[in-house]
């Protein structure tokens, strides 16, 4: 595999179906993506579809990825909260645009594998954390921006209390696999206001953490 000739492959493919958001696509160049997909999946790891990884959990297909990026619109000083951790790849390019992130993930697993591959490739600028992503991270509350990678039928009430105003959260609603909506949302003075984006498919969003560290 030639990470470098994939990613071109992957981008142009981005570019022609319409996303052309620069500063994105510069954050998931620097990103490699293989360092994300467990290895018997590297050779697809810049194909433009979701993968599975450890925990029944799967790393979101990286058009998927570029758009809740750039709906998110993140700033050079921002503080980013992820709820759902998986693979890391999210919070990575995050990090390539935010101040700080911190991301969450309640499988000790999943946690373990992301701290790693931040450490590899050297993000001083992530925070991860093992714990109940639905409680969001109070201690470090408020934030600029807040992205869920996990569907809920709604935002988790405690993780948009951490939102600062003005401040957006992009996240996936909605009661079964096939009826997702991406969702943007603008806190507000008179509170959060909703715009509905693409369909799409991630895994629930479950609160607590798994009893066996193993999962």
């Amino acid at each position: 595999m030639n990470p470098s000739a994939e990613w071109l492959k992957l981008q142009q493919e981005m570019r022609s179906q319409g996303f052309t958001d620069e500063q994105v696509l510069a954050a998931m160049e620097s990103t490699p993506r293989h360092c994300f997909v467990p290895s018997r999946f590297r050779e697809r790891a810049y194909e433009n579809r979701p993968l599975p990884i450890a925990c029944g959990q799967t790393i979101s297909q990286p058009s998927v990825v570029a758009i809740m990026t750039q709906v998110l619109e993140v700033e050079s000083h921002h503080k980013v909260l992820e709820v759902g951790t998986g693979s890391g790849y999210q919070a990575a390019i995050l990090s390539r645009i935010a101040r700080r992130v911190y991301t969450i993930e309640r499988h000790q697993k999943l946690y373990l594998g992301a701290r790693e591959a931040f450490r590899t490739l050297r993000l001083s600028n992530i925070t991860a954390v093992h714990g109940d992503g639905t409680l969001g991270m109070k201690e470090q509350a408020p934030f600029d921006r807040i992205i869920v990678t996990a569907a809920a039928e709604d935002p988790p009430a405690t993780v948009l209390e951490q939102l600062v105003v003005g401040g957006v959260m992009v996240l996936p609603v909605g009661q079964t696999d096939d009826i997702q909506r991406l969702i943007k949302l603008v806190m507000t003075d008179d509170g959060p206001h909703y715009e509905e984006l693409n369909f799409v498919r991630f895994v629930p969003l479950v609160d607590g953490i798994p009893v066996s560290p193993s999962e």
